[in-house]
């Protein structure tokens, strides 16, 4: 049921993208809003309240629905496993940025690729000198960051706890990325500390595929030897993974742009182009194949040995 389930969630989002912006992030920021008035007071132990409420209990309903649907109804367990999959993850949250940036940089229009690239990253502060190689650096960065968070770690929860591990992993990322800010101070400690954990095995899961189905020598060299450079230390084992299975040179300075001066080097080999963008892209479908072929000998071998 659950290679099924990856599968058609993973169709239908090409087919017809879910629109999380307005249907899931905006709704939990209002949410997490709404907790803050009432919880927030700066404290520790009031940020792990809301955090229990925040994260824990949505996935309690959801888990305990699951069990009642798989008891009664497995045909309608099926469709909530799709369902929740198709509204979390998928390619398609990210890839349309990724795939007009590409395009970009091919016709060499390298001030819409600047533009794009600003849009994507939510803000405008790339300079405007970057040059081509610095805004390809930048994409694949964040086009493997966000094949990590939208499509592998979701998928390794649903695998261990079904739709409602999905929806744990997807809600304490949002809520890491709104409390464990420094305004928010002691508030958000835990928001940050429960997500490092549930994040610690999907990263190195991820990590490990990547170094698989890529150069998988210079992917473990550049993961042990440059990945805790990294400002932040979940992506920096994606990137530095990334890069070397790649054989691609991510990080790095890019002048006075918007803060991004002082970044460490990741990766082994050439500038990063648009050639590495498409190379990135499958390095991220092979991972896919991969987890899907292996999540298929699982099934086999356990119906074999019924």
């Amino acid at each position: 049921m659950a290679l099924f389930s990856i599968i058609a969630a993973l169709i239908l989002e090409q087919i017809k993208p879910f629109a999380q912006q307005r249907f899931l992030l905006q709704p939990l920021q209002r949410y997490a809003h709404f907790l803050e008035d009432r919880f927030n007071d700066g404290q520790a132990g009031h940020g792990t309240i809301a955090w229990v409420v925040a994260v824990v209990l949505p996935c309690a309903v959801l888990l305990l629905l699951q069990w009642l649907l798989w008891l009664s109804e497995p045909e309608w367990a099926l469709l909530l496993n799709i369902g929740v999959l198709y509204m979390i993850t998928g390619f398609r949250q990210f890839s349309h940025f990724f795939n007009d940036i590409h395009l970009a940089l091919r016709m060499g229009e390298i001030e819409r690729a600047r533009k794009l690239l600003g849009q994507w990253r939510g803000h405008d502060a790339v300079a405007d000198q970057l040059g081509s190689s610095d805004i390809a650096r930048l994409a694949i960065e964040e086009a493997l960051v966000a094949s990590h968070r939208n499509v592998f770690a979701p998928l390794l929860w649903f695998i261990v706890a079904g739709p409602a591990g999905a929806l744990f992993y997807r809600l304490a990322l949002v809520f890491r990325d709104r409390w464990a800010r420094p305004e928010f101070g002691d508030f958000g400690l835990r928001a940050g500390r429960a997500f490092y954990l549930i994040d610690w095995l999907p990263l190195r899961a991820a990590a490990a595929a990547f170094a698989v189905v890529g150069d998988f020598e210079d992917a473990v060299y550049c993961w042990r030897t440059q990945a805790d450079r990294w400002p932040d230390a979940g992506s920096g084992i994606i990137l530095a993974s990334g890069a070397g299975a790649l054989g691609v040179r991510l990080g790095g300075p890019l002048g006075d742009a918007g803060g991004l001066s002082e970044r460490p080097e990741l990766g082994l080999g050439d500038d990063a182009d648009a050639d590495f963008m498409r190379s990135a892209i499958g390095l991220v479908w092979r991972t896919l194949v991969l987890c899907l072929l292996l999540l298929a000998l699982f099934w086999v071998a356990g119906w074999i040995g019924r």
